[in-house]
């Protein structure tokens, strides 16, 4: 017999007969879908509000508006959302077959189900989702825009945003699979005050700022993990609209802040810039022996820009002339160092999935803001700090089934290393080695970057290599 969980808000956030519930949605649906372009695609995945249909359904609507072009094709709903009631650390599963609506019910994904139930930080909590609203709100929407579709329920507590991207990773899947973030903005501000919050708030979500906080966004665990995810897929955001509880049904003395975000996954059909330089087998920039003269100073005025030490944004460096292979395809990491050497910072891709200067930008900013590792750079501090530009080539994977072979395979001060298994990937550049030019002592460690205990491995592990070229400042 199956499980099922009961609805627990129908009838309070939104109408609990089926009849109503259906006449408001398409009361919400009819001015988003008429705003929507005839062409505008399907997101990857989508950010929107838990409160009330009253205060933020019309909101909701904006994103599942968006969402109903990929009816037919979406199968598969992974749903994540903070807890209100019932405390959890990681993220729980409802330990049910089926989710029920007035609309009727949505199975389980049992196969998403087990894998996720498979993963660090990953428990099952029927109580954390007997009275859980953020996840509730979105089923009849979902049920409405998408019809049949089976749902993967995570309610997410205190996690960190690793933890759950990794999660989001490991869900990922294909064009059958949409992501949902529920989250709301601020809450029981003053409309002027709430304003101007949900506003930065927006702009960070929009550049992909995965370190938002409970106090800008109720749901920030889930969106936090969301936009790590979505960085390291190479996606991009767009604003749906924005909005605050005064604007639609409640007190302007003390409001709650509503947006509805698309993320969309950056195919080279869709980037004409990584099209032309990626190629058929999506091949990464080679620059010349002199781009650190560009690279370099790329990068430092970026996080000049982003932290308040040069007037103006970090995008706005790659506006006008600029090199032809700047404007290709790229990966490269940015590396941070103290005046003593010690590392301050480190983020960078993998693989090729935008132009080489945005790269160089985007991960610069990130590792002087965003490096989990460490507090944001600070104006103050930038000057004493160094910075390393290595461009890399396409990884390339290692045929070795045990460590051993693993081993003896590396060349030490050459290769920069990835493992990866599962929802788990870590990476180590060349530059390490000299550091750790033991290969047994360098795959020890990269194996814990990853979590796995130093001893680990499997024999499903994917080992992959690649070069780099990099450029130091003196």
């Amino acid at each position: 017999m199956k499980t099922v969980r009961r609805p627990a808000v129908a009838g309070t956030f939104y109408p609990g007969d089926a009849h109503k519930l259906r006449r408001m949605l398409e009361e919400l649906l009819a001015p988003a879908r008429a705003a929507r372009a005839a062409d505008d695609p399907a997101p990857k995945a989508v950010v929107v509000p838990h409160a009330g249909y009253v205060y933020s359904g019309p909101m909701a609507a904006r994103a599942y508006a968006r969402l109903e072009a990929g009816r037919g094709r979406i199968s598969r709903v992974v749903l994540l959302g903070p807890t209100h009631r019932v405390p959890v650390r990681g993220l729980a599963l409802p330990g049910a077959d089926q989710l029920a609506t007035p609309l009727g019910t949505l199975d389980v994904d049992a196969a998403a189900g087990a894998l996720a139930a498979a993963l660090p930080g990953v428990t099952t909590a029927p109580e954390v989702h007997a009275w859980e609203h953020s996840l509730e709100v979105q089923l009849p929407f979902i049920q409405t825009v998408l019809g049949d579709v089976t749902v993967v329920p995570l309610a997410v507590g205190t996690a960190s945003a690793r933890t759950v991207a990794d999660v989001i990773a490991a869900l990922w899947g294909g064009p059958e699979t949409v992501i949902v973030i529920s989250s709301d903005l601020s809450h029981y501000l003053p409309q002027e005050l709430a304003v101007a919050v949900d506003e930065e708030t927006v702009s960070r979500i929009l550049s992909l700022d995965s370190t938002i906080t409970h106090d800008h966004a109720c749901g920030a665990t889930p969106l936090d993990g969301m936009l790590l995810a979505a960085r390291e897929h190479g996606m991009r955001a767009e604003l749906l609209g924005r909005c605050t509880s005064a604007d639609t049904a409640g007190d302007p003395d003390r409001v709650v802040g509503y947006c509805a975000v698309a993320l969309h996954e950056q195919s080279a059909e869709a980037d004409p810039a990584v099209a032309s330089a990626a190629g058929a087998a999506g091949e990464a920039t080679e620059p010349p022996d002199d781009a650190g003269e560009v690279l370099l100073p790329l990068a430092r005025r970026a996080i000049a820009r982003a932290v308040g030490a040069e007037p103006g944004a970090p995008a706005d460096l790659l506006t006008g002339d600029q090199p032809a292979w700047l404007e290709r395809a790229g990966a490269a990491f940015v590396t941070l160092r103290s005046a003593d050497g010690s590392l301050r910072g480190c983020i960078g891709s993998l693989e090729p999935h935008r132009p080489l200067g945005r790269d160089v930008v985007d991960n610069a900013v990130a590792a002087a803001l965003r490096d989990p590792r460490f507090p944001p750079v600070s104006a103050t501090e930038l000057p004493a700090l160094s910075l390393e530009v290595s461009v890399l080539t396409a990884p390339e994977r290692m045929d070795a089934r045990d460590e051993q072979a693993v081993r003896r395979r590396l060349r030490p001060g050459v290769d920069g290393v990835v493992l990866r298994l599962g929802a788990r990937r870590a990476t180590f550049l060349p530059q390490v080695w000299q550091e750790l030019p033991d290969p047994a002592d360098f795959l020890r460690h990269l194996k814990r970057k990853a979590g796995w205990p130093p001893g680990f491995w499997d024999p499903e592990m994917v080992v992959e290599t690649y070069r780099v070229r990099a450029w130091e400042e003196p």
